[in-house]
């Protein structure tokens, strides 16, 4: 079976320098780049409903660009005024940079782990032991945050602010793939949410995670890409290696 077309399930990317672009020109491959979900802030509605207030808090912990989007948005269509001495706690350098989209940038008020990961903000959190944390979070998370918050004990309030819902297919849209790349186990169920009979169409999977990985097996479909590994740490290098079997497969049965 020849690779002509495949879906990726996620936006396109800004620069032309990703190596999708390359992949796709290199091996005469249609690559279309249509996310399977977004991330949608919750309404004031709901939010006025878990009864927390973001005033009541002197510093806001930001986990992902995300969080960063839907807190600001929100915390817009709530009218609300944020202080110029509110303090914000991002993740990554990569996040707390972002934040300028919204705020203007001050050291003595934007503080970033160095590891990327929730407990690089440990002694950031430590060393201003004295405020009061709101953390934007989605409807669906890890514990991570709330264990360290609670580990160093600061007061703290977790809020659901976003949520991930399906990007959901028009009916005017076909699913005319060879290969769908799936990264979450919410794209998957937005695939067969839309496409109940996708598991007939005899379209080839590729997975980038474990996670992902486990819930399309467990939803009964095969994986014929899977990433990383430790011959492809990427989606494409794991798609480079694939066409290369392809091309070898094809060429011993010509």
């Amino acid at each position: 079976m020849e690779l002509k077309k495949i879906l990726v399930s996620q936006p396109k990317p800004a620069s032309d320098k990703s190596p999708y672009f390359s992949f796709a020109e290199d091996n005469k491959i249609d690559i279309v780049f249509r996310p399977l979900i977004k991330v949608v802030s919750v309404s004031t509605k709901e939010f006025r409903q878990q009864k927390v207030s973001i005033l009541d808090h002197t510093a806001v912990v930001f986990t992902s660009r995300h969080a960063v989007d839907h807190f600001f948005k929100l915390s817009k269509n709530l009218r609300l005024e944020l202080p110029d001495d509110m303090k914000y706690f991002c993740v990554s350098e990569a996040v707390a940079l972002y934040i300028q989209k919204y705020v203007q940038y001050r050291k003595r008020k934007v503080f970033f782990g160095n590891t990327g990961r929730i407990d690089g903000l440990r002694q950031a959190i430590i060393k201003h032991d004295d405020e009061s944390y709101f953390v934007p979070m989605s409807d669906v998370h890890k514990d991570d945050m709330r264990l360290l918050l609670e580990e160093v004990g600061v007061d703290h309030t977790l809020a659901v602010m976003y949520r991930t819902v399906a990007a959901d297919f028009t009916p005017d849209e076909k699913l005319d793939y060879d290969m769908i790349i799936l990264f979450s186990p919410s794209g998957l169920h937005c695939l067969l949410k839309n496409f109940p009979d996708f598991a007939e169409r005899k379209i080839k999977v590729a997975t980038f995670g474990a996670a992902t990985a486990k819930a399309v097996t467990e939803a009964g479909l095969d994986i014929t890409v899977e990433a990383p590994t430790v011959k492809a740490p990427s989606m494409v290098a794991a798609l480079q290696l694939y066409v290369k079997e392809l091309k070898k497969s094809n060429r011993v049965k010509q």
